[in-house]
């Protein structure tokens, strides 16, 4: 009987000591998850407004339109500003500008066209791939665009692109995403992933930013 007592125990010991390198174990193993899968999306939301910026200066404006983005990032081309010619040193030691030398003809200004995706995604970037989060088989990014009026007036043309740390991180601990939801939200943060704001101009950061 004594002997199947200290069985008993043993195993008792052993199970709790599990339970407990569990309870340290699993927010460790969360966290290092959940950099792996923030560093893959926050790369994916920078080459989101590096579209963006992109047809913003194309177009004048930002587009809510994945379909659009891609189109245009795949097929479109942007107008790029060359000189040509050069100033000497003289010149320039004694004072000269480059819009001295083009009054005066020593270089010109040219205007080209670059292929939109040679010139800002270099290989065989899967751009249609750009509005799919990296961590699910076909969740997308929210994307939407604004005009904001400031305080003098002014409009400012505004994107936001997002995912909610519920989706991104959906198939991992349920308590742990509800806690690391309630520290971002705690500090005004958006509980998940975002650039821009349709809210508030803040010139196309993300909240990792």
């Amino acid at each position: 009987m004594k002997k199947l007592l200290q069985i008993v125990l043993a195993i008792a010991i052993v199970v709790l000591a599990y339970f407990l390198w569990e309870s340290i174990q699993n927010p460790i193993r969360f966290n290092k998850e959940k950099d792996i899968r923030y560093s893959k999306t926050i790369q994916k939301l920078k080459d989101i407004r590096t579209g963006q910026l992109a047809y913003k200066t194309e177009y004048g404006n930002f587009t809510g339109s994945f379909d659009t983005l891609i189109n245009f990032i795949a097929n479109d081309s942007l107008s790029l500003v060359r000189a040509i010619g050069s100033i000497p040193d003289s010149l320039l030691a004694s004072g000269w500008t480059e819009e001295i030398a083009l009054k005066e003809g020593l270089i010109i200004r040219d205007t080209i066209r670059v292929c939109v995706k040679d010139s800002l995604f270099k290989g065989n970037y899967p751009i249609h791939d750009l509005w799919r989060i990296p961590t699910t088989e076909s969740d997308s990014f929210k994307m939407g665009i604004a005009t904001l009026v400031t305080g003098s007036k002014v409009e400012v043309k505004v994107f936001e692109a997002k995912v909610l740390n519920d989706i991104l991180l959906h198939d991992m601990d349920k308590q742990l995403i509800i806690n690391l939801n309630d520290i971002m939200s705690k500090v005004n943060n958006y509980a998940g992933l975002k650039v821009g704001d349709l809210e508030e101009p803040n010139n196309n950061a993300g909240n990792w930013e």
